[in-house]
């Protein structure tokens, strides 16, 4: 039975006496793959092309008055580089204030903001208007008498009300706090407006506060950013030397930070639930099921922690053995280091190309104007009627306004826009997936040289030369089905944005179990493409067979996969953690600790310090990762075509030979 059910995964590696590791003779994979990817490069470039030939980024930068002109950039507007609205209310239930792209009202570009309060039933004298009237055409002197100046604002020529505004983002905005009776004793109902209004200020002042608080906090930033790397660099030089001493003193950090969280969570928990109800605030930190929520996920991660300690103990021991061999082969081929810079780099130049093609393609837009007559003034004789195209530059009836049309896009620009997301995230996962596979094939060199100072000098090189010149196939094939699965998983997010102003509980739970479905997919895949690589880089098999031949050696060797390489990663993913856990508590204490202020947006800058920490440290583990699951193959492959024989000698280090009870027999 034992034997039937291995062999349906496949035949063990047999003994091979020539077998030294990455094959040197090899063709080219997955050509097809290779040539489709070079195609879709070229579509994408194209697209790019036509995208900087018919846009203009400037337009999206720069607001647009209803006559077309850039405000501060076209002529006659040069020196107004502020667009104002006449009627905000239009804006505010229409569109977003801040982008107002297709805001249906007059639009007009100024020099400034308006800092007064101005209604046109009367609440200013004549001199006043005269001074402070913002109108779409002419100067202020041209609006001689008030008969004129009744005629340009019935007409929408000119402002009918607007109040004190301030500069976002070359916009005109209101101020918080809007004097509402004031207006409302003009007779202009604004209420909706001010409702609409509070979000986008309470915004802003967040957003001001917060870039105030990070220009003045940059230089500590990024200074724990370079103790961050510094920090990283230490560990994993550490690690080369104390392998076992730093990951059992990475768990023992894990069980007393947990243990603490647990500690602080339920004694902020007690503090708060002996309060009276009148004593607690509404805030999230002030909540008392908040505390509760936290010592709960506390408590679990405590003994999900202590039990990996209490029954992994003698796996931990082997882990630790194949962290040390990771440890010896990153020391060995210290080159590998500068892999995560590589992939950073290509990774960067993915995403400036995407960006800067989505900016050019969001200002590919048809722009046309059409008369709009205003319902105050009877016109006869007009020679145009409501609806009808019309020219800004010479437009001369004074019955309406030639106003701007909702913002309106080239037909091509939405399948445009499709590509170039998938460009984006197939170009994201192809240098991933070539970064991986070169690494694979220096560490899988280095573990089967049988005497480790024999290692060749140029083994990172050698393995640059053998993904570029065969292999580039493969990492596209596999990339393409991840970049696949993640642009599904979009589109769901995008339906289920839609769907939820649906309220039905079978569409939403449709939804839910295919978010999730296509999250473990995706998982799935980039486990099965990490083993693939891996063992492309050795066999030199195009995608499918590598794939085949490491599911099939994994499935042969289930329980030592599951208990054993996760383990592993759970050990190095501790190690992050103890890194991050460490760069916040230095950055908690500075700028929140030794400030002795109650300031809430000091937590910014100590949130970006994690952040920034955690991506460091894993870019600088994720060289580790790659190592210790090529190592892990390797070793499986190693217990499968090798039994300790003089003729049949493993290639695994003696340390690790010990922790699994194995060793080398000589001849006698």
């Amino acid at each position: 039975m034992g034997k039937k059910s291995s062999e349906q995964h496949g035949k063990k590696f047999g003994h091979d006496p020539d077998f030294r590791g990455p094959l040197h003779h090899r063709s080219c994979t997955d050509v097809i793959c290779l040539l489709l990817w070079v195609v879709f490069i070229a579509a994408w470039i194209a697209i790019g092309c036509v995208a900087f030939v018919n846009g203009d980024p400037t337009a999206l930068l720069h607001p647009k008055d209803s006559s077309g002109q850039r405000c501060g950039l076209d002529e006659g507007v040069k020196n107004k580089p502020y667009l104002m609205y006449f009627e905000l209310t239009n804006c505010v239930l229409n569109t977003s204030p801040l982008l107002a792209t297709d805001c249906p009202t007059t639009k007009v570009c100024v020099s400034e903001c308006p800092q007064k309060y101005f209604a046109f039933s009367g609440l200013k004298r004549y001199d006043d208007i005269i001074n402070d009237l913002y109108c779409t055409y002419g100067t202020k002197e041209k609006l001689l008498s008030m008969e004129s100046i009744t005629n340009a604002v019935n007409s929408g020529k000119c402002a009918a009300w607007y109040v004190p505004s301030q500069r976002v983002g070359k916009r005109c905005l209101p101020v918080p706090k809007i004097n509402s009776t004031l207006l409302k004793r003009a007779g202009v109902d604004v209420e909706e407006f001010i409702d609409g209004q509070t979000i986008t200020q309470n915004l802003t002042h967040i957003g001001e506060t917060i870039l105030a608080n990070l220009e003045d906090n940059w230089p500590w930033i990024a200074g724990f950013m370079g103790i961050a790397e510094v920090v990283c660099i230490v560990y994993i030089i550490l690690m080369q030397f104390l392998a076992g001493v730093m990951v059992w003193l990475s768990l023992l950090a894990a069980v007393g930070l947990n243990a603490y969280c647990v500690y602080a969570c339920y004694a902020k928990y007690d503090e708060l639930r002996t309060k009276a109800p009148e004593e607690s605030s509404s805030a999230v930190l002030a909540n008392k099921d908040t505390w509760l929520v936290l010592l709960i996920l506390s408590s679990i991660m405590l003994v999900i922690v202590l039990l990996v300690l209490l029954f992994l103990r003698k796996r931990i021991n082997i882990a630790v053995g194949l962290i040390r061999e990771a440890s010896r082969a990153v020391a060995c081929l210290k080159s590998t280091l500068a892999f995560p810079v590589l992939s950073w780099v290509l990774q960067c130049i993915v995403i400036a190309w995407a960006i800067i093609v989505t900016f050019f393609l969001l200002s590919c837009a048809d722009t046309t104007y059409r008369f709009t007559k205003s319902s105050e003034i009877s016109c006869s004789n007009n020679e145009y009627n409501p609806g009808d195209v019309c020219d800004p530059s010479n437009f001369t009836s004074t019955c309406g306004n030639c106003t701007e049309q909702p913002f309106k896009y080239k037909e091509y620009v939405t399948y445009f826009h499709v590509v170039n997301i998938f460009g984006f995230l197939w170009g994201m996962c192809f240098v991933s997936g070539f970064s991986e596979m070169i690494l694979a094939g220096a560490f899988a060199t280095w573990y089967w040289t049988f005497k480790k100072d024999d290692v060749p000098f140029l083994t990172s090189l050698w393995s640059i030369g053998r993904t570029v010149r065969y292999h580039l196939g493969t990492v596209a094939f596999g990339s393409l089905i991840l970049a696949i699965c993640k642009f599904i998983r979009l589109v769901l997010e995008y339906i289920n944005a839609k769907l939820q102003k649906y309220d039905n509980i079978f569409i939403k739970a449709v939804m839910c179990c295919l978010r999730c479905f296509f999250w473990c997919l995706e998982k799935f895949i980039k486990f099965i493409n990490k083993n693939a690589y891996i063992m492309c880089a050795i066999h030199g098999k195009n995608f499918c067979k590598s794939a085949r031949t490491a599911f099939n050696l994994i499935m042969r060797n289930i329980l030592r996969t599951v208990v054993l390489d996760k383990v592993t990663d759970f050990l190095l993913f501790l190690g992050k953690l103890a890194v991050t856990a460490g760069m916040l508590a230095l950055s908690f204490y500075v700028f929140v600790d030794r400030r002795q202020d109650s300031d809430e947006y000091n937590l910014v800058p100590v949130f970006l310090v994690g952040v920034g920490t955690y991506f460091i440290a894993h870019v600088c583990f994720g060289v580790y990762s790659m190592a210790v699951d090529t190592l892990f193959l390797c070793f499986l492959e190693d217990l499968e075509r090798n039994d300790g024989s003089p003729q049949k000698p493993y290639f695994m280090s003696k340390k690790l030979l010990s922790i699994l009870g194995k060793k080398n027999k000589k001849n006698k």
